[in-house]
């Protein structure tokens, strides 16, 4: 808005007015009462004036000059009172606003002197200096942690992975004859010892103790020692680690007692059972008072959290960030919930061939359970304290489908956006990716969705694999995208990606060229796609590298 023309506008007569109401608001007690004619003749020349005034300005900087011998000047009136709605005077006699019926009762006036928001200020408030250019921080990652059906440690998770092991099994932690799905990637055991306290470890929910000890882990891996810790700035070190569902167990329990007596209840059955709590009780171990919070997107977890904690790390709020996602839900009302949805598998008799990405005799997703906890690290920072790095976190993104609650999208538009706008994140070009974790789930819909998705944007490209991790493990929910990042990142490392097991009669019309076979294969990796959707439509994408 400049020119003389756009100051007369009514909305400069509406600002000088809404100045005057303060005025209004503080005269006599008859000032509610309606003005006699002579009052409101003084009234309607004292806004004429003011509108002339406003009107010889021709920009909103020039408000510097007096409103009336020796009174204060407009600027400060403006500053003063933009807060306020025109008192009622101006809206008994202001013939520009009552013409204007339709915004009045769209915006009743408030009573004078009530404060409201108003989006107009001087233009000499709202500048800000431009920040000066500074190169963008990169991010690697240093240390992996990982608490899966395939096993415990990153080299030994990604050596299962390679040989096409199942974890995929009965479920033996309750009876559950009466349900119609009785398998799923069920931990059978893990140690706390070193980990995780005892008195803790019987208390808390599985989810936050996988979260602990994966995050731990990864510490370790990375090379942080109790002296490196003792260097480290604790105000730039963070937590992100998400979870899907909780603490269901904890707050299942819960309800149990509720039936006898509150008393009877856990009193950790709330902190315990939020999802928040397991990335907030690492911190408090580790003394760690940088970014701490969880991200809750369904399956997507994983990624949204690594994508964010990497964000922290760029913009400077942190030098180190443990980010990932954690669930274990592979309970009664899980597995029943799941079940209800109609999305579990039922191939109970042979539970290793149960989730079969790809395949068209696949028959819905095998729940699993677990965490993935990677540790992030700024480049410099890594450099300086001599850590091993193992790849390079580029960037990603993420999109909704705004479709449907546990459907996505039949054209694919979501996914398709979410790739593009990861691509242009990082900076990779589309012909750079040769690399690609898929989320496919085993589902009818899903697994072939997301196919059509890839094709649409890498189908041209010379050499590219794609895999799914969820073939051996089943679908960990939000775990899935941490535990996969993991093992896009083993690849890099090793220069294998792993196979796709149980992908026998692939569905009509794939291009199997593109799909990674039963067996492992050697790839000289030059970027790395991890893709994670969950419920609700929430897509991401997230890219490694080779770090160069």
């Amino acid at each position: 808005m400049t020119g003389s023309g756009s100051l007369s506008s009514p909305l400069c007569t509406w600002i000088v007015a809404a100045c005057m109401s303060v005025t209004c608001a503080n005269e006599s007690k008859h000032a509610l009462s309606p003005p006699s004619s002579t009052t409101g003749n003084r009234s309607r020349r004292r806004k004429a004036a003011a509108a002339l005034k406003c009107n010889s300005n021709n920009k909103y900087n020039n408000y510097g000059s007096g409103m009336g011998g020796g009174g204060p000047s407009l600027q400060g009136l403006v500053s003063s009172c933009l807060a306020f709605e025109p008192c009622s005077h101006y809206y008994a006699s202001n013939g520009l606003l009552r013409s204007n019926r339709k915004l009045r009762r769209l915006h009743p006036p408030a009573l004078s002197g009530q404060a409201m928001a108003v989006a107009v200020q001087p233009t000499k408030e709202v500048e800000t200096k431009k920040k000066p250019h500074t190169k963008q921080k990169r991010v690697v990652v240093t240390g992996l942690g990982v608490v899966s059906p395939l096993g415990h440690e990153p080299d030994v998770f990604y050596n299962n992975l390679l040989e096409g092991v199942s974890g995929v099994s009965q479920i033996e932690a309750f009876d559950c004859a009466q349900f119609s799905t009785r398998i799923a990637g069920e931990i059978k055991s893990i140690s706390t010892d070193g980990w995780v306290s005892p008195k803790l470890a019987k208390r808390m929910d599985k989810f936050m103790l996988y979260m602990l000890i994966a995050g731990k882990k990864a510490l370790a891996d990375g090379g942080i020692t109790e002296d490196v810790m003792d260097e480290l700035n604790k105000a730039k070190c963070g937590v992100l680690i998400g979870s899907a569902m909780g603490g269901m167990k904890v707050f299942n329990d819960a309800i149990e007692a509720l039936r006898i007596s509150y008393k009877k209840m856990n009193p950790f059955c709330v902190p315990f059972a939020t999802t928040n709590m397991g990335s907030a009780m690492l911190a408090m171990d580790l003394g760690w008072m940088g970014p701490n919070y969880s991200i809750s997107t369904a399956c997507a977890t994983g990624n949204f959290c690594i994508l964010n904690a990497a964000n922290h790390i760029i913009r400077g709020e942190a030098d180190v960030m443990l980010c990932g996602g954690s669930d274990s839900a592979i309970i009664p009302i899980g597995l029943g919930g799941f079940m209800a949805c109609r999305a579990l598998s039922q191939r109970n008799d042979d539970p290793t061939k149960a989730s079969r990405p790809w395949d068209m005799n696949r028959d819905g997703f095998v729940m699993g359970e677990g965490a993935g906890v990677l540790l992030l690290e700024e480049l410099e920072h890594a450099k300086k304290r001599g850590a091993n790095i193992y790849a390079e976190f580029l960037g990603g993104s993420f999109t909704c489908d705004a479709y449907h609650m546990t459907e996505p999208r039949p054209d694919g538009a979501g996914v398709i956006l979410c790739v593009e706008k990861a691509l242009a994140q990082s900076g990779v070009a589309k012909e750079d990716v040769n690399y690609i974790n898929a989320h496919a789930t085993s589902t009818p819909a899903g697994d072939l969705k997301e196919y059509n998705a890839l094709m649409h944007c890498f189908g041209r490209n010379s050499g590219l694999r794609v895999n799914s991790t969820k073939s051996m493990i089943g679908h960990l929910l939000g775990a899935s995208g941490a535990v996969e990042a993991i093992a896009a990142v083993q690849a890099i490392r090793t220069g294998w990606v792993h196979p796709n097991i149980n992908l026998e009669n692939p569905d009509q019309g794939m291009d199997t060229s593109v799909l990674v076979g039963p067996k492992k294969e050697r790839l000289d990796i030059k970027a790395a796609l991890s893709n994670s959707f969950g419920f609700g439509g929430h897509n991401s994408s997230i890219i490694f590298a080779p770090f160069k």
